[in-house]
Order: structure tokens, then sequence, then C-alpha cells
């Protein structure tokens, strides 16, 4: 079984690896952004592992209570994707067993999501005011709710990719990024550029929530093409130096005209902890055959 201090120090270490990574147009250990620096991320990291990692706390409350805590330590949302993203995962991982592998767990949790994780999430949500969020017609966040979290994710789902992955049971982040994360891991053995690269590959492919509630869809093929393109050029490289300095310009572009990837961003965090997740509970399950082995050996 995994604690919840070790959930909170995977949880950490998902964030920090993301941080390092450089994503063009977002937030990275190389440039800051949009208001908004790297520390500020890292405490909101911090602030947020602890009620997120809170096993006294419903999933709506896991949601509503990192997101306070965040607003109140840096004054803006910096986590909120990460956090709608990270909580069912966290919520997962406690219920991983032998015969009950992590996105099976996770699919039990959204299935079981309640009303109350919906109003909990909703006043979430309002309170980090994240950019573009309009109202909506159906099951509008400054309203309390009338049907389940994931049902209202289901409702926001064709506007948010966030939303999709409750709805989907996180298909973009199993069947996708997370097989994209553990190659490039091979590749480069090293995790944060690893990151780099999934967040390319998911821009090159999925349209990013964030910035069509900003700009609607006029850059969002212009994105894709982008990350195509650096990763037609710097696929298969696996030395650093090579990167830098074309990314340094892909980000100079993309934060000119106030395009900021944060969906993708986020996504990429939520991929990170499934991968560290799974591995911890692997580990685990590896040293438990290990001693029952040397056991019964000692025993013969």
């Amino acid at each position: 079984m995994i604690t919840s201090q070790q959930l909170a120090e995977l949880y950490l270490q998902a964030c920090e690896i993301e941080l390092q990574a450089f994503k063009p147009g977002n937030v990275s250990v190389y440039a800051d952004g949009h208001g908004m620096s790297v520390n500020d991320f890292l405490i909101s990291a911090k602030v947020s592992s602890q009620p997120l990692c809170n096993p006294s706390y419903s999933l709506g409350e896991k949601i509503y209570y990192a997101v306070k805590v965040t607003r109140d330590a840096v004054g803006c949302n910096t986590n909120l994707g990460i956090i709608l993203l990270c909580a069912p995962l966290i919520q997962a991982a406690t219920r991983v067993t032998a015969d009950v592998m992590l996105r099976e767990a996770l699919s039990q949790v959204l299935s079981a999501t309640t009303i109350t994780d919906a109003d909990w999430t909703f006043k979430a949500i309002a309170l980090a005011a994240p950019g573009g969020l309009g109202e909506s017609d159906e099951q509008d966040v400054h309203n309390p709710a009338s049907v389940t979290l994931t049902q209202a994710m289901k409702i926001a789902a064709d506007k948010d990719r966030i939303a999709l992955q409750y709805a989907s049971g996180y298909k973009d982040i199993f069947d996708f990024a997370v097989l994209r994360y553990n190659a490039r891991l091979s590749q480069w053995s090293d995790r944060s550029w690893a990151a780099v690269f999934v967040y390319a590959e998911l821009l090159s492919q999925y349209p990013d929530s964030h910035i069509e509630r900003k700009h609607g869809n006029k850059y969002t093929e212009w994105v894709a093409v982008r990350m195509r393109q650096f990763l037609e050029e710097f696929g298969q490289a696996t030395d650093s130096a090579q990167l830098k300095k074309p990314l340094f310009c892909l980000d100079t572009e993309f934060k000119s005209i106030g395009v900021n990837p944060g969906t993708t961003a986020d996504m990429t965090v939520a991929t990170i902890l499934s991968v560290l997740i799974e591995e911890f509970l692997t580990n685990i399950n590896t040293d438990k055959s290990s001693a029952r082995f040397c056991s019964n050996q000692t025993k013969n």
C-alpha cells in the first residue's frame, strides 16, 4: 500500500520534472512567462501536495482545498489543471492492488464521483478563475451542481481537454502520452527531456484548451505544425545542446503572441505522475516478491 507521504513526494517530483522541461510557450526553469515564475509553481506544488494526498478528503475536497491553498500562497491560478488531473490519479493510487492496476483503479474512481464532488470542484474552478472561463448553459461552475463530477466533465468534454480525460478514462494519457514518455525516457535517460518531447508530441496532435479559450482556433493548426517541424528535425536527438537554441526560439515566438499551451503542460504533469506511480508500485511488488522468495529459500 502506498502512503500519503509517498504520494505527496511523487506528486512533487512530477511537478518539478515538468518545470525542468523546456516547454515552448510555458513556464520552465529556462523561462518565466505570462506573469508567473518558476517559484510560483514550486510553491504551488508544495502547498497543494498535502490536501491532494490527504486520505480523509473526498475527491472534490482534495481539488477544492488544493486550489485554495495555492490561491492563498501565490495569489494566482498556477495549477488548476494539474490539480484536476492529478487528484483522481492520487485517489486511484491508493486503490491499486496486485489484481487492480492504476488505470483500472482510476476508472473506479471516476465511476464513483458524486454530486458533492462536483460542487467542491465547481467552487475550486470559480476560485481559481482560469483565463477564458465563461458562463455555461448547463452545469455552470458558479451554480450548485446537479450531476456527478464525471457527468459534469462529460458535458464539458467537447471544449476542454482536461474534462475529456475524465470522460474518456484518461485515454490521451494512458494510450498516447505515457507510451511516448516511456519511449523518450529510454532514448534520453532523462525524465525532464523526455517530458519536453511528450509535451511536443501532445501539442502536435491535440488542440490545447487553454490556447483555444483565449484565442479560439486561430493558432491551433499553427502550433501543431510548429511542433511537428520540431519533432521532425530533432526527434532523434539525444544531446540537449542541440535543442536549447530552437526551443528558445519557439518559446520567444509563442510568448510574443500570448500563446501558452497550459493544458498540455498540465497533461505532461499527469503523464509523469502516472509513470512515477506505476514505477513505485511495481518496485513495491518486486520487493515483496523478492522478500517472499528469500523467506521460502531460508525455510527450505
